[in-house]
């Protein structure tokens, strides 16, 4: 595996091949962000990933500081899954000078649940993207980037972004990946202490309850079965910023004439100092 830090690096290392499949995370690896990997492979002629903790998609009080850093082993997990190139800039080299032009997407879409809780977080993620996309493909039309299905808003998000660009990539989903009790793996869980981890299930729990009851009582009653769903979650100690059933298309909340709609269950909470986010679709 190659590792380079400056944008002119990545493109020279990048120079012989065409179609780059490309995986961007901000390390603390773990075996969702390896399943990207593993998904990317067979979808380019060349495996890249970047590792770059984003200070622009993170508020003053949100933990840029503390966000966890494991480099080595970081390194050992892309390269024993076969990753051919990692990009891992430093912040004078991804924003070189202060980054004062930024993609600002619909506030439609970007203000609303994670958005809302978090204001200016998707600003922040989509420029970082966007610049990232722009160092990997630039000249290489027909290439893949991948980006998991846990942050769905940022999936969706993203996607958007590459088509109202023109981008010359495909945005590819991945699946997420749970451990045996069902809890979504993130970077985050690392914070959580034993009796915590315990009992991070019940978010995913939280959610599949309420997709089963919004599936078995329908839409009409949705408003009562989310804050049935915050109150019972809340009661176990955590603070839920949100558990809601949207519309997969827009994440707009449906209406009695969706029932045959996709839809999918959102939620974040925070437990004791870490906050969550899971989902899932219906």
């Amino acid at each position: 595996m190659k590792i380079v830090h400056t944008i002119a690096e990545l493109r020279g290392a990048l120079g012989p091949f065409k179609r780059p499949a490309f995986v961007a995370t901000m390390g603390n690896l773990h075996n969702g962000h390896i399943a990207l990997v593993n998904q990317a492979k067979p979808l380019g002629d060349v495996t890249v990933a970047s590792i770059f903790v984003n200070r622009l998609q993170f508020a003053p009080h949100e933990d840029f500081d503390t966000y966890p850093r494991t480099w080595e082993a970081d390194c050992e997990k892309l390269q024993a899954a076969g990753c051919d190139v990692l990009f891992a800039p430093r912040e004078t080299d991804l924003y070189p000078e202060p980054q004062t032009y930024k993609v600002h997407p619909p506030a439609g879409l970007a203000d609303i649940l994670e958005g809302h809780f978090r204001p200016g977080f998707f600003v922040g993620v989509s420029t970082v993207v966007m610049k990232l996309l722009a160092c990997v493909f630039a000249g290489k039309p027909g290439g893949n980037a991948l980006f998991g299905k846990k942050d769905y808003q940022q999936l969706m998000i993203v996607r958007r972004m590459v088509q109202q660009f023109a981008l010359p990539l495909a945005i590819v989903p991945g699946e997420t990946l749970r451990a045996a009790d069902g809890l979504a793996l993130s970077s985050r869980n690392g914070y959580l202490n034993v009796q915590e981890r315990a009992e991070a299930v019940h978010l995913s729990m939280a959610l599949k309850a309420l997709g089963e009851a919004a599936r078995a009582q329908g839409l009409d009653g949705l408003d009562a079965l989310e804050a049935q769903a915050m109150q019972t979650l809340s009661a176990r100690g955590w603070a839920p910023d949100y558990l809601t059933v949207r519309r997969r298309a827009d994440l707009l909340p449906p209406d009695s004439g969706d029932a045959a709609t996709p839809l999918v269950v959102l939620g974040a909470a925070r437990l004791g100092t870490t906050r969550l986010i899971d989902n899932l679709e219906i």
